[in-house]
């Protein structure tokens, strides 16, 4: 075989085998921004059936204080429908709802001394926050995961495989300014 063959042959298994660590890495990036997203929404689900419970116990003590629990209930629907949908702006918006319904029903609790020494509540209240804090980090863990697959995607060679594959870029989430503004030590000690 004549040493221009030879040499046709290699470049052609080298950059076929190129072609396939660049779609492997695209499918890897794919699949961990999935993961990421699943983690999240494991957590979205937890915290979604201790929410019910939380505004069952303050039902009890709060039975005028009924619009804010009904907020608390409308928002936690609006982000179970927006994470089936998988609408991932859907879901920083109603989640920033949701959060802001939580922290009414934990400055209720404040008016009701019953309520707040009743240890459901506080296990109740504990574990939402413990969630609350889970969720904040698993949502770094699916930013950078998003992050890191569209950056691919516009990164030459591989924004080209991307296209003839139809690697799609993934959405960030992100919440609402009031989730992410600094929080005002005064008016917490003026409470």
């Amino acid at each position: 075989m004549p040493i221009g063959q030879v040499v046709y042959w290699i470049a052609l298994v080298v950059g076929g085998l190129y072609v396939v660590v660049l779609y492997n890495g695209l499918v890897s990036l794919k699949h961990g921004m999935s993961k990421a997203w699943s983690n999240i929404d494991v957590l979205l689900k937890q915290r979604h059936d201790e929410i019910p419970k939380l505004v069952e116990v303050a039902k009890q003590y709060m039975a005028f204080e009924k619009d804010t629990l009904e907020r608390v209930t409308k928002a936690r629907s609006a982000v179970r429908a927006a994470t089936e949908q998988g609408n991932v702006a859907q879901v920083g918006a109603a989640e920033t709802a949701l959060r802001q319904g939580l922290t009414s029903i934990y400055a209720l609790a404040e008016n009701y001394p019953e309520l707040k020494a009743n240890t459901n509540f506080q296990h109740l209240r504990q574990r939402i926050s413990e969630l609350e804090n889970t969720i904040s980090d698993r949502r770094e863990f699916y930013n950078d995961a998003v992050n890191s697959n569209n950056m691919r995607l516009e990164q030459f060679p591989d924004l080209l495989l991307a296209r003839v594959f139809g690697f799609k870029p993934g959405g960030m989430l992100e919440f609402a300014a009031p989730d992410t503004a600094d929080v005002d030590i005064k008016a917490l000690f003026n409470t």
